[in-house]
C-alpha cells in the first residue's frame, strides 16, 4: 500500500508541471494574441492600457515593468535599466516601436517617463546600497570612527565613553567590547541605517533603546537593529520593496529613502515584540520571520507606503 506522503508529493508534483506548463503557454503562445485582440479592439498598445487605465502609482509602474521585461522587443527589455539621462530617448524609442500617436495620447509619454525613472531608480538603488554593504567597518578609517562615536553620542547623551574599547558599547546592544565585529554581515550598511535612526528620530531611537533593556522582554539594541538591516537589504535585493518605493516617491528613490524605511522596520518590530511577548530572546529568529512575514504581506498592497513621519 503506497504511503499517503507518496501520493500527496506526486499531486503537488503534478500540480506544479500544470503550473509551469500554462505558464509557458501564456507567455509564449497565448499572451502575444491575446495583446494583439486588444490592440485591434482598443486601438491602443498594452504600454498606453496600462497608463490610460485608473490604476495608482506603484500598480502602474508594476504593470509597465512587466510589459516591458516580457517583451519579446529587446530594446523594451533594455528599457527598464535605462539611465535618468537615457529616459527620454527610451521613451521616444517605445513610441516609435509601438507606432503610438502621441497628439492623440498626449499623457503616454509622461506617465511611461515617470514609470521609467520609478523602475531605473529602485534598481540603482539597490546597487548604492549593496556598496555599502559591502564596505566593512575599518577602524583606521577616520570617517567610521566618527560615526561610531556620533552613534553613542546620539542614543547615551549623557554617559562618556571610558575607552574606544570598552563593555559600555554592550549597553546599546552591541555584543562585545568592540562595535566593529558585529558590522562584519552587513558592512557599513548597518552602522548608517542605526545612526540614521538615532539622528532622525533621536526621541523613538532612544525610547526603544530604553524599552530594548526590559528585564523580561529586552533585546540587544544595537544587534537587532543590524538585523533589520538585513532584513530591509533583503527586501529590496527581492524586488519586496518596489510597490513602496513606487508609491513614495514620485521619480528615482534615493539612499535616504531606504533608510527611511530601516527606521519604519525598527519602530515596528520594537512594538511588534512588546506586543508578542515573546518567551525568551532565545525565541527571536522565530519572530524575526514572524514580522519578515506580516511585512512583506503589506507590501502586496498597491496603496502601500512603509514610512515614519515627523522627521528632524
Amino acid at each position: 500500500m503506497e504511503a499517503p506522503a507518496d501520493t500527496d508529493a506526486r499531486v503537488i508534483s503534478k500540480e506544479k508541471m500544470i503550473v509551469h506548463l500554462w505558464s509557458y503557454l501564456y507567455r509564449n503562445i497565448f499572451r502575444f494574441w491575446l495583446k494583439w485582440i486588444l490592440r485591434q479592439l482598443t486601438g491602443k498598445c498594452e504600454l498606453q492600457r496600462i497608463c490610460d487605465g485608473s490604476m495608482k502609482r506603484a500598480e502602474r509602474t508594476l504593470r509597465i515593468e512587466h510589459s516591458l521585461e516580457s517583451s519579446k522587443c529587446k530594446a523594451l527589455q533594455r528599457a527598464v535599466y535605462s539611465s535618468k539621462d537615457d529616459v527620454e530617448k527610451c521613451v521616444a524609442l517605445i513610441i516609435e516601436q509601438k507606432k503610438i500617436n502621441t497628439q492623440k495620447d498626449a499623457v503616454f509619454a509622461s506617465k511611461l517617463q515617470l514609470s521609467l525613472l520609478q523602475i531605473s531608480g529602485c534598481k540603482k538603488l539597490y546597487l548604492a546600497v549593496e556598496e555599502l554593504r559591502k564596505q566593512p567597518y575599518n577602524s583606521d578609517n577616520n570617517k567610521h570612527e566618527e560615526q561610531l562615536m556620533e552613534l553613542w553620542n546620539l542614543l547615551m547623551p549623557h554617559e562618556k565613553l571610558k575607552a574606544r574599547i570598552t563593555k559600555q558599547w554592550c549597553d546599546i546592544g552591541f555584543q562585545g567590547d568592540d562595535p566593529k565585529t558585529d558590522f562584519r554581515g552587513m558592512g557599513m550598511l548597518g552602522l548608517t541605517n542605526l545612526l540614521y535612526f538615532s539622528k532622525h528620530y533621536p526621541r523613538e531611537a532612544r525610547q526603544i533603546l530604553s524599552r530594548s533593556n526590559n528585564p523580561k522582554l529586552g533585546y540587544s539594541y544595537a544587534i537587532v537593529g543590524i538585523n533589520l538591516t538585513e532584513m530591509a537589504y533583503n527586501l529590496l535585493k527581492n524586488g519586496h520593496l518596489r510597490t513602496h518605493f513606487y508609491n513614495l516617491v514620485p521619480g528615482e528613490p534615493q539612499m535616504k529613502d531606504f533608510h527611511q524605511f530601516y527606521c519604519y522596520l525598527a519602530y515596528e518590530f520594537d512594538k511588534f515584540w512588546f506586543e508578542e511577548k515573546p518567551e525568551s530572546i532565545m525565541y527571536f529568529n522565530q519572530y524575526r520571520e514572524k514580522f519578515h512575514e506580516k511585512v512583506k504581506k503589506h507590501l502586496l498592497d498597491y496603496d502601500v507606503v512603509l514610512a515614519l513621519r515627523n522627521e528632524i
